[in-house]
């Protein structure tokens, strides 16, 4: 797993340490994201390394309770300014960390290939454990390798692409990521 000294770093230099806010890359890639949501209402979603809360806005109004984590706590600041809404809780915690109950919508985004294989291991198992009969897992990864990362995320996808509990419903491939959506088997 990838230090957490690694992210408190880089948001201790930067507010916005990988340019989310105005990065064309970013905003399209959310957009993306958002637009191959199979539902247009979940009930209750997750979605942990939210950052400053770029993709959590856009996730929000679609879920009825909306569960947002991250490791270090100086980006929850600005995601909490960023989306106010009551039915948007942030916590600071890390993966394999997981939220009590039954979710309908898993956002997996930029997070994997920084855990090890037994952390994503465990993330995986939880996905499976804690979705619900109509719910859907959504994968998002850079492809390429870098330092920090345990592995690609292409890699880290096929773990749990793989899982015998899911179906592919979406894929997206470009050169810099790869957009999956699962739904159960």
């Amino acid at each position: 797993m990838t230090d957490p000294a690694y992210f408190e770093r880089m948001y201790a230099a930067s507010d916005d340490p990988w340019h989310l806010d105005d990065n064309p890359y970013e905003q399209r890639k959310h957009a993306l994201t958002v637009a191959c949501l199979p539902r247009e209402r979940y009930r209750r979603g997750f979605e942990p390394g939210c950052s400053i809360g770029l993709l959590t806005a856009l996730l929000a109004p679609r879920c009825d309770e909306l569960v947002a984590t991250d490791a270090v706590a100086e980006p929850l600041v600005a995601a909490r300014r960023r989306v106010p809404d009551e039915h948007v809780s942030f916590a600071q915690s890390a993966l394999p960390d997981w939220p009590a109950g039954e979710l309908d919508l898993v956002v997996l985004s930029e997070v994997l290939y920084f855990l090890s294989a037994a952390l994503r291991a465990q993330v995986r198992q939880h996905v499976v454990e804690s979705l619900g009969p109509h719910g859907h897992v959504v994968l998002v990864d850079w492809r390429h390798r870098f330092d920090e990362a345990a592995c690609t995320g292409d890699e880290a996808q096929a773990e749990i692409v793989e899982a015998p509990a899911f179906v592919r419903l979406v894929t997206h491939v470009e050169h810099d990521f790869r957009l999956t959506v699962l739904g159960r088997a």
